[in-house]
């Protein structure tokens, strides 16, 4: 079994993205992927928050809360490797929203 990383395609609101992952990690991505992507829809849905970035932005914080939460309550272990690896997988996709993310639209919030 071969170590080099893949390259696995996932989709996150619509967009397809390239991200690259160890062989072992690639159902964990596409599960992560999977979260993310039901809860921007959860937060595009609601109308409040406009701009893929913006919900990108909230779904992210409302995941690392829950995580947190989660690890003062010991149902997650405080683990340096967990939270660098998840520091890693949140720079990969990132990179692959900033690279595959038209500019953003400047015109104002409505609220």
């Amino acid at each position: 079994m071969s170590d080099e990383p893949l390259q696995v395609s996932i989709r996150i609101l619509d967009k397809d993205y390239r991200v690259a992952c160890e062989p072992h990690e690639e159902e964990g991505l596409r599960d992560s992927a999977r979260l993310l992507d039901g809860r921007m829809r959860e937060i595009r849905q609601t109308g409040r928050v406009i701009g893929t970035d913006r919900i990108a932005v909230i779904a992210a914080l409302n995941i690392a809360h829950e995580l947190i939460q989660l690890q003062r309550a010991g149902g997650v272990p405080r683990d340096d490797v967990l939270v660098e690896r998840l520091g890693h997988l949140q720079g990969q996709l990132a990179e692959a929203l900033a690279h595959a993310a038209p500019p953003l639209d400047a015109s104002p919030e409505k609220g």
